[in-house]
């Protein structure tokens, strides 16, 4: 027999799902709005994602966000792997428990003090050394996967803790060559765990807003940083369509994941 949900627990669970969901609805309707208030419907209208073509400063911190986001999380997905490898495949080496504080600091640590460390390491870099050259693309990338590898070392060191190793042991016995195993059988495994951390990471560095503010210099704004610095003069509806953009991408993308699962099920 199916267990059958109170009606309080429907009743706090329509609650939840509308305190989540019901900000995102109003948002994505809103973008459709004739009025430039984005409060006030007066009517039906596209003409905000024309706009949104036409507004090079929104587009262009968009692009900015999506390649350091990209390469962020890519850089997060390597380090973060290896870093894993370390911890769960090579026992208890000298200094494994402060590395393994190491690699999970910049997870608990305040964005406002990471960030700060991170501007006064750069700026140190460049007096010393001359690199890098200033502060942009580069020095957020940096940053973000700085952050984004805490989150990657957590998910791929528990599924590789939970991993038979007997399976590695039978094909090292047979003769295949450790990077052949490693290709051949551990990563397949773990390749959901780094496609999850590759996507947590993602997100991660396209909404982080308070390490980019430090590290960013000029003309490498990232889209949290031009959309925090608009609220002072009001959202303009153009965000609204692009945020609606960025919702119809992800629901897709979630989507095909899920069907791809179902199916493979």
């Amino acid at each position: 027999m199916q267990n059958k949900l109170s009606p309080f627990l429907k009743t706090m669970m329509i609650f939840g799902y509308a305190f989540l969901y019901l900000p995102i609805l109003t948002l994505i309707i809103f973008s459709f709005n004739s009025s430039r208030q984005v409060t006030v419907w007066q009517g039906f209208s596209t003409q905000w994602y024309t706009a949104l073509l036409q507004d090079e400063a929104l587009l262009k911190s968009l692009w900015i966000s999506i390649q350091v986001a990209t390469s962020a999380a890519t850089l997060a997905v390597i380090l973060g792997t290896l870093a894993a490898i370390s911890l769960v495949r090579f026992g208890r080496f000298k200094g494994r428990g402060f590395f393994g504080i190491l690699t999970t600091a910049p997870m608990i640590m305040p964005e406002v003090i990471t960030g700060l460390s991170l501007l006064l390491l750069f700026v140190g870099l460049e007096q010393i050394i001359g690199w890098p050259h200033g502060r942009g693309i580069l020095t957020i990338t940096f940053a973000h996967t700085t952050l984004c590898m805490a989150y990657v070392t957590i998910i791929v060191r528990g599924r590789l803790a939970d991993m038979d190793v007997s399976l590695e042991e039978a094909a090292l016995d047979l003769g295949a060559r450790p990077i052949k195993v490693f290709t051949a059988i551990i990563l397949p495994i773990i390749f959901p765990a780094l496609l999850s951390g590759w996507l947590l990471a993602f997100a991660l560095s396209l909404d982080d807003l308070v390490i980019a503010s430090f590290v960013a210099g000029p003309g490498s704004s990232t889209l949290p940083m031009v959309i925090f610095s608009s609220i002072r003069f009001g959202i303009t509806p153009q965000i609204n369509a692009l945020a609606t953009l960025i919702i119809t991408t992800v629901a897709i993308g979630v989507m095909i994941a899920g069907w791809l699962m179902h199916r493979k099920k």
